[in-house]
């Protein structure tokens, strides 16, 4: 068995690790790209639509209808449909380069998606609290949008990577290069079912990591100080007696506040930095003027945590 398994390295092992490098280069790239094109348009599909903080019905359903003949486009036609295209922006249709091109054309309108399904959860009291202090457009977009979705957002880009991952297979068809390639040329037309295994089973495992990355760092990032953050953008935007006196305007903004006070600076001081937590005369007076906005159970613990304070 060993001597098999030697013999299997020694005679495939450098075609693999070069078709392993080859389909990761081409993926990454190629997800990459399509972030540089499609974050923008998630973002204008976001603001510009009907409830948007910018709306423009013609310019979404422009933008609206590209996406979708795109998308709607099956990946080995659009391949080999724009080939002439490929070959005048990178001088061939063959091996990594030639399959980035199409790659970057089919995964961007699917990004454009992604983002902005992930920007559409983003709490919308969160946009107006935002307004309410007078943010500009482009900040909340930054500041908001694109910050609170950014969990979001990162498991978006494992999605992408591993749905490229799964074209660039095809793409191998045409002589693209890497794992889809290798299974394509060994096993199906030479029959080397070993070798096609193989291939199957790195395609698996780079998957697997690719996931798993992706959840990791967007559980990384899914924690308090985000909203700390978020928070520390509304105090800059007006004067703290706005938010920490009687003179709120909304109940939103209330809501936000008490929701900020509760999960972050009073039940959590340890994980917000050291400017962000609140003096306890502040969060004792954002708790006891506007108790209604807590319901009985939020003033309850506001009470207590107010007492702690003291």
């Amino acid at each position: 068995m060993g001597q098999v398994v030697s013999q299997f390295i020694a005679d495939y092992g450098e075609l693999l690790v070069e078709g392993v490098r080859d389909t990761i280069i081409m993926t990454a790239v190629a997800t990459l790209l399509a972030y540089v094109i499609g974050l923008p348009v998630g973002v204008l599909l976001i603001t510009s639509a009907k409830k948007g903080i910018r709306p423009n019905a013609p310019l979404n359903t422009v933008l609206g209808w590209i996406v979708n003949i795109v998308r709607s486009v099956p990946f080995i036609i659009l391949l080999v449909a724009i080939i002439p295209l490929t070959r005048l922006i990178v001088g061939t249709s063959l091996g990594v380069p030639g399959a980035i091109v199409p790659l970057v054309i089919t995964a961007a309108p699917f990004v454009a998606r992604v983002v902005e399904q992930s920007l559409a959860e983003v709490d919308g009291s969160l946009v107006e609290a935002a307004q309410s202090f007078g943010a500009s457009n482009l900040q909340i977009v930054f500041k908001v949008l694109l910050f609170e979705s950014l969990p979001s957002l990162v498991r978006g880009a494992a999605l992408t990577f591993i749905t490229l991952f799964g074209f660039s297979a095809m793409a191998g068809t045409v002589g693209a290069g890497g794992l889809g390639d290798i299974a394509i040329r060994y096993g199906y037309q030479r029959y080397q079912y070993d070798v096609m295994t193989v291939a199957v089973i790195l395609c698996v495992i780079l998957v697997q990591i690719v996931q798993t990355i992706g959840e990791v760092v967007s559980d990384h990032i899914d924690n308090p100080a985000r909203l700390a953050s978020q928070f520390a953008f509304l105090i800059k935007r007006g004067p703290k007696r706005l938010l920490f006196g009687p003179a709120f305007r909304t109940r939103k903004e209330t809501l936000l506040v008490d929701d900020y006070l509760l999960s972050s600076a009073l039940t959590r001081p340890a994980s917000l930095p050291p400017s962000m937590v609140l003096p306890a005369s502040a969060a004792r007076a954002a708790l006891t003027t506007r108790p209604m906005s807590l319901g009985p159970a939020g003033f309850t613990s506001a009470t207590a945590s107010a007492t702690a304070l003291a």
